[in-house]
């Protein structure tokens, strides 16, 4: 499992290098629902990092124009982040691939990646949550 991690951890980060990212801030695009702007702290949770870190890295992708700081509504003092339409853009394609299998497990049987799929779900069903 390590080994298939890290794999494609390298795989990962060439992916946002391509894209002229850091892994980080490809992560907290990928963090990013379209349809819903998230506080600050919440993105800091997702990316189990403090929250100074992803003032960092919204300034740098906010000057790339693909996200945008908004108001909240219910707390003028919170900071509600979210997608540009060329932050969706460009988040769409980077999580097609992101997403798409290592080599090794594409070359699997079309049955062996559907187990292998089940048995992941059910190891992660008493996981704590993310």
């Amino acid at each position: 499992m390590i080994q298939l991690f890290h794999s494609h951890r390298r795989a990962f980060s060439s992916i946002a290098a391509e894209a002229e990212l850091g892994p980080s801030q490809l992560q907290l695009l990928m963090s990013i629902k379209p349809e819903r702007a998230a506080p600050m702290s919440e993105l800091a949770d997702a990316l189990y990092c403090d929250a100074s870190y992803i003032t960092s890295l919204v300034d740098k992708l906010e000057a790339r124009g693909l996200l945008e700081r908004r108001p909240s509504p219910g707390d003028r003092r919170v900071k509600l982040i979210a997608l540009t339409p060329e932050g969706e853009a460009m988040r769409a394609q980077l999580m097609q691939r992101v997403f798409q299998p290592p080599s090794s497990i594409a070359a699997l049987s079309e049955a062996d990646r559907n187990a292998l799929r089940d048995i992941l779900t059910r190891a992660l069903a008493d996981a704590p949550a993310a």
